[in-house]
């Protein structure tokens, strides 16, 4: 199964693609992380980011996605080494789920990755609480982690949702 990931900073628009893509007839897999951050904030966790499970829960509910992904092209919002880069940005060391997901994911996801570039602002949300500055060294991380675990990137600028959408589609199977 073709399964593409599509990664970035956060705000850069990947939920967007991920509609649009859908709405075109695309299999899509959700976002874990924002998932989380929804329902522990439901429980009455007002950052559920700061819990020390928190990674490794983001990691188990991508394992649950991905083991439950239909056959065929998928997009993946986000990927294990994006959790990964999320740990390292938070500077929590990688559990053992975390570090067997990343092996997983080598032999699971195109080794072509969709990086979804900022769009030089962030909106924030209730699970969306960064800064734009944090939010380009968060982006530099995710760069650098995919490039040192040997996927290569592929840049999807910044551009009106169609023109993006036109962009990954122009570049599956690469």
């Amino acid at each position: 199964m073709p399964a593409y990931v599509l990664t970035g900073t956060p705000g850069c628009g990947k939920t967007a693609l991920l509609r649009q893509l859908e709405v075109d007839g695309h299999r899509v897999v959700e976002e874990a992380a924002t998932d989380v951050i929804a329902l522990h904030q439901a429980l009455g966790d007002p950052e559920p980011w700061r819990h020390p499970a928190f990674i490794d829960r983001v990691a188990g509910l991508q394992q649950r996605r991905q083991l439950a992904a239909e056959p065929g092209l998928t997009f993946f919002d986000r990927s294990p080494v994006c959790t990964l880069a999320l740990s390292r940005y938070a500077g929590v060391p990688a559990s053992d789920l975390l570090r067997e997901q990343v092996e997983h994911a080598a032999g699971f996801y195109e080794r072509s990755v969709f990086f979804v570039r900022n769009l030089g602002f962030v909106q924030p949300t209730e699970a969306r609480r960064i800064t734009l500055p944090d939010a380009l060294r968060f982006e530099q991380i995710h760069e650098d982690t995919y490039l040192e675990l040997g996927y290569t990137l592929i840049e999807v600028p910044a551009a009106g949702l169609p023109d993006r959408v036109a962009h990954i589609l122009a570049n599956v199977g690469e």
